[in-house]
């Protein structure tokens, strides 16, 4: 069960965190995996790690938010069948704190970005007879957080552009599901509490993982196994769905 042999994955921003746990186990699963990330340098550690167990990887260079560079990507990848769209930037800010710069740079991220992977992406899996997208959601387009204006404005459109795809390619043999991950405990997340929280890591670290039900952050791993069900034949009867991989917070914070 749950093999991607003689399939072709596109992963971006899979230089670590969530995305390089999922471009690592689609590897281990079969699938000829084609990392976007913004220099092939931030993507080095993954491809490494996926040449060691004797896996196909290739690494492309291209900021998700440029258009042109993404489609020169998604030319040299050609046909493929799964595009997990996982990209993006997060920012602390409520409505009237967060700047006009800070809102644009999310939106041509996280908003932009999927769209232009996808623009490019479909007609490519079109070629390939059809295929699977998973977009990287968030539990921020489920309840309202704290501070997290323009990025839960993004990642409700990242659910949006879900349903849309969903609908409007279903009769192409294009499923595309998303996740909404609670909080993942990665190098991305230890960043943002040291650049937002300084001299409280640890304090914030542990307040964070409690605001969790079960009581502490999801693992990259897991996130990255419920994405390789969605992009395997055993989902094919899947689409259109938002999977929440939240710890409980969702429905048992109340």
């Amino acid at each position: 069960m749950f093999s991607l042999q003689h399939k072709k994955a596109v992963v971006t921003g899979a230089g670590s965190g969530i995305g390089q746990a999922i471009a690592v186990l689609f590897a281990r699963q079969g699938a000829e995996v084609h990392i976007i990330e913004l220099t092939e340098a931030a993507a080095a550690s993954t491809l490494e790690y996926i040449h060691g167990i004797g896996a196909q990887a290739q690494v492309h260079a291209a900021d998700v938010s440029s258009q042109h560079q993404v489609r020169q990507a998604f030319e040299a990848i050609g046909p493929h069948n799964i595009l997990v769209n996982n990209a993006g930037i997060a920012h602390v800010g409520k409505a009237d704190t967060t700047s006009e710069e800070d809102f644009d740079r999310v939106a041509r991220v996280n908003v932009k970005g999927v769209y232009n992977c996808l623009h490019e992406g479909i007609p490519q899996m079109r070629r390939a007879g059809g295929g699977v997208v998973v977009n990287m959601a968030s539990i921020a387009t489920w309840v309202g957080l704290t501070d997290r204006f323009a990025y839960s404005m993004a990642k409700g459109a990242v659910m949006s552009m879900t349903l849309s795809v969903a609908r409007d390619y279903i009769h192409e043999n294009i499923r595309c599901n998303s996740i909404s991950p609670a909080r993942v405990h990665t190098p991305f997340v230890d960043g943002f509490i040291a650049k937002n929280y300084p001299g409280h890591e640890e304090e914030m670290f542990e307040k964070l993982s409690k605001s969790q039900p079960i009581g502490r952050m999801a693992k990259p791993e897991e996130v990255a196994a419920l994405a390789l069900y969605l992009c395997s034949d055993e989902a094919s009867f899947i689409t259109g769905c938002d999977y929440p991989i939240d710890g409980g917070f969702i429905k048992l914070n109340n």
